[in-house]
């Protein structure tokens, strides 16, 4: 008698396809219908044939759970009978089913449902990841804010400044992009190539991608590229490096690096650049011109010099890059320990006291460069680590000795930025032209820097000189384009100098009054600056290159009245109507308008102050205005004209500044 498991076991049947044998294992507890269904998957038949099977001596055998039980000997032979048709009535039910399933599938808008949950699943998976990225960022703001308390903690003896700029993160900024080209390729239109090369060209109308763009485009149509054999994904990979290392400050931002680069590049065809000065030249000032502001901290040497943060001891950065000499600033930085002279009635000059800002607090850049323009060699600095990554090295197809000329090039200009040279570098370039012959062919042709003459006048001087002023017009070139142009980057600069002045009250700190927004206005700030530094600039850069005069010369002289007449206006909205103005002093001011020349009795005093390299404190500046105060009233009787004029000069001098 068999256990109770035996009554259990599966049966199992033989069966022969195509010679194959194929074993198939059921529960006595299957009904027909389900051992068919299976004898025909086996098969490889659809599951509603009818089939039989045959013994190997063709008797039939009946297919259900009782059916006797085989061998691999004896297999059962499958012969496919009919295919089940379905009956009509099935056919309708199977249509009328489908039918419904679509007008559920209408009424429901399962279709739309489904996308929009699909829509909904991705956003919400895309926001689980970037509230994931969120969680990384907060994680890595813990541990710069524990490194920063760190270092305060570290710095204990030192004066410490709310808003501390740490120089360049080698780690972070100067990596490389490598997945370029990241910026799409823009097809400059023949009217925007034509428009590039003006000085008029409205740097405002560009995004950055765009200007990434152009800049690539002036390597290119100089034929920088072909000639030094610059990997055009290498030159992608610079710049974008390059606009990542500019910051996000109001004014020196990356917008103002292409301004500045756009107005070289326009020089560059205006002046026919490329008759005249080498490819190398003109590699090293397109070089220099897009280099000159890199990682600018926005806050000039006076607030970084006396607050400690690591740009204004880091150089005192761009630290005077706008310096107030005896009111009149002067910028970036000090170079060397020159006096301030003031320009007595008899034409003698004679020193004035100097007050020197005395740095409180010693951070690493201004240790590191001496408080030498430390903001032009923080610039330098950061330019050649930028070049010194091999996938944004522009220059490796140079040679070596090649290189060597461009970075003494490129460091010689970014430093003539600094304003604290000014008269420096004007003095020394005037100097070269006053034994320049305009009318003399060979001295016109000499001006390429090939050779020297044989009176003493050292043309390559010359021309080397002349690269230095070339990069000073271009930094400082803004009033040279259009007015809707150029005053916006009035707005941005006083916009930069607001937020400094108003963070230096609330510390209860010396403020600047050119920085201060209840004293300074766009009018006084312009027309000293416009006045006595661009338009004796461009004016002698015009005797080299007199298509200079028309396209450059002639806005800033226009710029020059309107701002002049914008000041009239609020000195006569201010003073009382009886005193506004006298015939002495509106002739004065009608003669100084008229033409080109300007001729002002401060004028040699605030040329004389941009040599001074210190910033003068707020005391300092107090005892230059009593004394100039007491200068004028020593005078005597002098006329009323000339106390306007002088009192214009001073006010200009006061609230000049760096563009």
């Amino acid at each position: 008698m068999g256990t109770g498991s035996s009554s259990y076991r599966p049966k199992a049947i033989y069966l022969d396809i195509d010679g194959r044998i194929q074993k198939v294992v059921f529960s006595k507890y299957c009904n027909s219908s389900d051992i068919m269904d299976l004898f025909c998957i086996a098969t490889g038949l659809p599951r509603n044939t009818t089939i039989s099977l045959l013994t190997t001596d063709d008797a039939m055998v009946s297919i259900d759970p009782t059916m006797p039980a085989n061998s691999e000997r004896t297999p059962y032979k499958v012969r496919p009978v009919a295919i089940k048709q379905l009956s009509e009535k099935e056919e309708l039910i199977q249509s009328v089913l489908t039918q419904v399933a679509e007008q559920f599938s209408r009424a429901f808008k399962i279709n739309e449902l489904k996308a929009e949950v699909a829509h909904h699943l991705a956003v919400l998976e895309k926001r689980v990841e970037l509230e994931g990225l969120k969680v990384v960022e907060v994680e890595k703001c813990k541990s710069d804010i524990k490194k920063m308390r760190d270092e305060l903690a570290a710095r204990s003896n030192r004066t410490s400044c709310p808003c501390k700029y740490s120089f360049l993160d080698n780690s972070k900024k100067l990596t490389s992009r490598r997945d370029v080209p990241a910026y799409p390729k823009y097809l400059l239109s023949p009217e925007t190539v034509d428009a590039l090369r003006k000085p008029t060209f409205d740097v405002w109308l560009w995004e950055p991608n765009e200007m990434l763009s152009c800049l690539e485009h002036m390597y290119h149509d100089l034929g920088l590229v072909r000639d030094f054999g610059i990997n055009p994904i290498t030159l992608k990979r610079w710049l974008l490096c390059v606009h990542d290392n500019y910051r996000n400050n109001p004014f020196h931002n990356f917008r103002h690096c292409f301004c500045v680069t756009q107005m070289m590049y326009s020089m560059t065809w205006l002046c026919g650049l490329q008759e005249k000065f080498s490819q190398m030249d003109i590699l090293i000032l397109m070089t220099a011109a897009i280099c000159h502001d890199l990682d600018h901290p926005g806050y000039n040497n006076t607030y970084v010099r006396g607050h400690g943060s690591p740009l204004g001891t880091v150089s005192g950065a761009r630290a005077y890059r706008r310096r107030t000499l005896g009111g009149y600033q002067t910028q970036r930085g000090c170079h060397s320990p020159l006096r301030l002279h003031r320009q007595s009635p008899d034409g003698s000059r004679t020193s004035l006291p100097r007050s020197r800002y005395q740095i409180n607090a010693r951070t690493e850049l201004a240790i590191r460069y001496n408080d030498i323009s430390p903001l032009e060699n923080h610039h330098c600095a950061v330019a050649f680590q930028i070049l010194s990554q091999p996938e944004c090295n522009i220059f490796s197809s140079v040679p070596a000795e090649g290189f060597k000329q461009i970075r003494q090039g490129v460091i010689t200009l970014i430093l003539a930025t600094d304003m604290a040279r000014h008269a420096e570098i004007m003095d020394s370039f005037k100097e070269k032209m006053e034994n320049f012959d305009y009318s003399n062919e060979e001295h016109m042709t000499l001006v390429s820097g090939l050779s020297s003459l044989s009176g003493g006048l050292l043309i390559p001087d010359l021309f080397f000189q002349l690269k230095m002023v070339l990069i000073k017009c271009c930094d400082i070139s803004n009033e040279v384009r259009p007015m809707e142009v150029a005053e916006p980057w009035v707005d941005c600069l006083l916009e930069e100098y607001f937020m400094q002045s108003d963070r230096e009250k609330s510390e209860g700190l010396p403020v600047a009054p050119f920085m201060d927004r209840d004293k300074v206005t766009k009018a006084t700030a312009q027309t000293g600056f416009i006045s006595f530094v661009l338009i004796p600039m461009f004016e002698t850069v015009a005797k080299l290159f007199p298509a200079v005069e028309e396209l450059m010369l002639q806005p800033l002289w226009e710029s020059r009245d309107r701002y002049e007449e914008l000041k009239q206006m609020d000195n006569a909205m201010k003073e009382p109507k009886a005193e506004s103005l006298t015939p002495d002093s509106t002739a004065s001011r009608e003669k100084s308008r008229d033409g080109g020349k300007r001729e002002a009795p401060t004028a040699p005093v605030l040329m004389g102050l941009l040599v001074s390299t210190t910033g003068i404190r707020q005391t300092g500046r107090s005892r230059f205005s009593n004394q100039m105060t007491m200068d004028r009233s020593s005078q005597g009787k002098a006329t009323e004209g000339s106390r306007d004029a002088a009192a214009m000069g001073e006010e200009a001098a006061w609230h000049c500044r760096y563009r």
